[in-house]
């Protein structure tokens, strides 16, 4: 399982901010970091409208971008940090110019966000890399998703499909999960599933269901500042998600036989149950249902599951009550 912690626009164009995320993530367990590369001149104008109006600062979109600009020093600054903390730097590009300069710092592999999915210019430009993509799925249906595989085929790159759906957050009637089984069968294709519920119950549900590649927006705080808080998991709730996810895939990866159950031998005599009387008999009584209760420990006499080969048989010596019952003691 490769675990993707996508810090987004959440450093709000702060290079301090962005930095500080490095930090937090490193003790999480996560396996990469990722940004979204954004060149404003290159990817947006001013026509661009806002997904949410969320910004007080921003006029325009083509302004919100240009202020989460960082220079190719300051991404090279941000990739070492992350190689530092023994994570991956992946940032996702929405331009040819994006990917130029992701590129120059030596990315290892490319996220493509939904928006960019019949990008096919941009993706030629990723494609000639011979890099792995990691392909969103979110606002394409399966026609367009069909179109870009082939488009993407002559070039070789190892693909994984993520299963995505673009609402912020989602709700679990959203979430679709059924559909990463979909997406396996239809493409053949490595799946994983990118998140934007806000829980970790998403990515764990996930991973049982055989996410190869998991991914989810973190913040600091979900009422900060931002078009994806509300949609993100905190620091701390991505720990939890870390673990239970290496649980789960620690699990699904064992191998368990439910016959191998030698080792319980000790335990079930321990708490097997014998057949015992449950009142004064004399010899001679008729035993009946009414007359049995079952008592730890087994190898006691007769197991509690031979209950029914005493019934109708007669006592030959008086029996006190809770004594054991042995065949012995019947006629």
């Amino acid at each position: 399982m490769f675990i993707i912690a996508e810090i987004a626009q959440a450093h709000e164009g702060s290079l301090g901010i962005a930095h500080s995320y490095i930090d937090a993530l490193s003790a999480t367990g996560v396996d990469a970091v990722k940004f979204q590369t954004h060149i404003a001149e290159a990817e947006s104008s001013s026509s661009e409208p806002f997904r949410v109006k969320f910004s007080y600062e921003d006029d325009t979109r083509y302004d919100y971008w240009k202020r989460m600009e960082f220079t190719r020093e300051q991404w090279a600054g941000l990739k070492k940090h992350c190689e530092d903390c023994g994570m991956e730097f992946i940032s996702s590009p929405f331009s040819v110019a994006a990917v130029n300069l992701l590129e120059e710092l030596g990315v290892k592999r490319y996220k493509i966000g939904s928006g960019e999915v019949t990008n096919y210019l941009m993706l030629k430009r990723i494609a000639l890399t011979g890099k792995p993509i990691i392909l969103s799925s979110g606002m394409s249906n399966l026609l367009e998703l069909e179109k870009t595989l082939e488009f993407l085929k002559p070039y070789g790159n190892d693909i994984t499909l993520m299963q995505c759906t673009t609402a912020y957050p989602t709700k679990p009637t959203q979430w679709g999960l059924s559909g990463m089984n979909d997406l396996k069968e239809l493409f053949n294709l490595p799946v994983g599933f990118s998140d934007h519920s806000s829980t970790v119950y998403a990515g764990l549900a996930a991973t049982a269901l055989g996410a190869e590649v998991l991914e989810f927006h973190v913040v600091f705080d979900k009422e900060m500042f931002g078009p994806d808080a509300k949609a993100s998991l905190t620091i701390q709730e991505t720990k939890a998600l870390v673990e239970g996810v290496r649980m789960i895939r620690a699990s699904l990866k064992s191998s368990y036989n439910k016959n191998e159950v030698a080792v319980y031998d000790e335990l079930k005599s321990m708490f097997g149950k014998s057949l015992a009387v449950n009142k004064d008999l004399p010899a001679g009584h008729t035993i009946r249902f009414d007359d049995l209760e079952s008592k730890k420990p087994a190898n006691k006499g007769i197991a509690a599951k031979d209950f029914q080969k005493v019934i109708g048989k007669r006592l030959q010596r008086d029996m006190q009550q809770w004594s054991f019952l042995t065949f012995e003691d019947l006629n």
